[in-house]
């Protein structure tokens, strides 16, 4: 399950919007707020790959924000 909070946190902190983002990952705004909420598929690995690398997270970062809920389970 995605850290909402925390990617949200990180785009205010780098100053990029969500359309910003999902223009550069090359995915529909409101395929990028759906899948932020919840309300639709989850990311891909190429979606979270891209997202990483636009947003120059670590990966702890990716782990922590996209990963965690499903490692926790194992």
């Amino acid at each position: 399950m995605v850290n909402v909070d925390r990617i949200r946190s990180i785009l205010t902190e780098k100053g990029i919007s969500v359309s910003d983002i999902s223009e550069k990952i090359g995915i529909n705004r409101s395929t990028f707020y759906r899948k932020l909420n919840r309300k639709g598929a989850d990311f891909t690995i190429k979606e979270v790959d891209a997202i990483s690398k636009e947003l120059n997270l670590t990966w702890d970062e990716v782990v922590s924000i996209f990963f965690s809920a499903s490692l926790s389970r194992k």
